[in-house]
Parts: C-alpha cells; sequence; structure tokens
C-alpha cells in the first residue's frame, strides 16, 4: 500500500567526497566502496534525488517518495555547483559555459542548454575535502560556479574540460532554495517538506 504524504520522509545530506550515491552494495565489486547508508539510519525504500558521482561532494536530497523524485527531477529544479578547476579560468571560456557547449553523454555528441556561470571572486567557504586537491605549486586553480536545470552523467566535468579547464573539485550548494549553508561533510538534516 502508498503510504500517505505525512508518511514519507525527506532528508538533505551533505555527501562526503568518495561516497556513491547508493545505499547498499548491489555488485560484489563495490563491497570496498563507501555508501549513504553508513552515515544514517535512513528508513526503508530511500532513494536520493539526483546523483552525485562518487569524487563529488555536497547537497544531495534523498526521499522515501518517488513521486517527490519524480516531481523535482521533471520540474528541472536548479542545481548550483561550486568547481575548483585547473588554471585561472578566462572569461571566454565562461562565456562558452554560459550558451553551451558540446559533450558526449551515452556515447554520443551532446549540446548542454545555456546556464548560468560566473567565476567566484574568492574561494568559497567549503569544509576540507578528505583527499587533498594539489596544490598551487603545480600551477595556478580557480572557482567558478555553475547553475543547470538539466543533469547529464557528470555533466559539470565534462563542461569545464570542453572549454580547456578540467575539474579538480566539484560541490553541489544548491538545489531549488535548499542550500549548503553551514551543513558539514556527512550531516544529514529530516526535513518535513523539500519547497
Amino acid at each position: 500500500m502508498e503510504a500517505s504524504k505525512s508518511e514519507h520522509r525527506h532528508f538533505v545530506i551533505y555527501k562526503p567526497y568518495g561516497y556513491l550515491s547508493q545505499f547498499k552494495s548491489h555488485d560484489s565489486k563495490q563491497q570496498s566502496k563507501n555508501f549513504l547508508g553508513t552515515l544514517h539510519d535512513f528508513p526503508e525504500g530511500i532513494m536520493a534525488i539526483g546523483r552525485l558521482d562518487e569524487k563529488s561532494e555536497g547537497l544531495l536530497l534523498l526521499t522515501t517518495d518517488g513521486k517527490m523524485s519524480d516531481f523535482i527531477n521533471g520540474r528541472k529544479v536548479e542545481k548550483e555547483y561550486y568547481a575548483q578547476v585547473d588554471g585561472s579560468i578566462s572569461e571566454e571560456a565562461i562565456e562558452l559555459l554560459k550558451t553551451g557547449v558540446e559533450i558526449g553523454f551515452d556515447g554520443k555528441k551532446y549540446q548542454t542548454k545555456p546556464c548560468k556561470a560566473f567565476k567566484l571572486d574568492a574561494i568559497p567557504d567549503l569544509p576540507k575535502r578528505s583527499r587533498k586537491i594539489r596544490d598551487e605549486r603545480h600551477g595556478p586553480t580557480s572557482w567558478v560556479s555553475i547553475t543547470l536545470n538539466e543533469g547529464k552523467f557528470r555533466q559539470v566535468r565534462k563542461m569545464t574540460s570542453a572549454v580547456g579547464f578540467p575539474t579538480l573539485r566539484l560541490v553541489r550548494v544548491r538545489v531549488g532554495s535548499i542550500g549548503l549553508n553551514t551543513m558539514q561533510v556527512g550531516d544529514v538534516v529530516e526535513v518535513v517538506a523539500f519547497f
């Protein structure tokens, strides 16, 4: 029997670097991987709304309500990412990101939709990552904000690479009106509703 709206549970989490966006292993090759289920005692039927790949971190919404998941994914809710890129990103590269670039997806070429993108003036105040990122001795890095209404697999990484500035660190900082704010890596907050 379908649970009523009030029986569904929703969570906002700060997914750590090195974790898969799933709750347990479905494959013997994944036994040594880190899963979200180790961060909290989540209820049966929990699912991630959109995923973050293993090397990405930041805001992830979880729910037991499949309709809510479909609604958020189907409404094309904005997702904002902070990407630390290799090199000092140029205005020309930012303009290309904004208008759309060609990336590979499912073995085909894909033109990304126009999005919001700008270079951050300062290094964002984010928690330290568990795995060290190369330091400035290997050349400069810069930070860019990219806000998408779509979410192809590894899209932000592919986009920054396409304009010549590969991503070194990727943090999702916002989904719709929900932001990371003061959350720390691994934090899990249960909420009544998302929007």
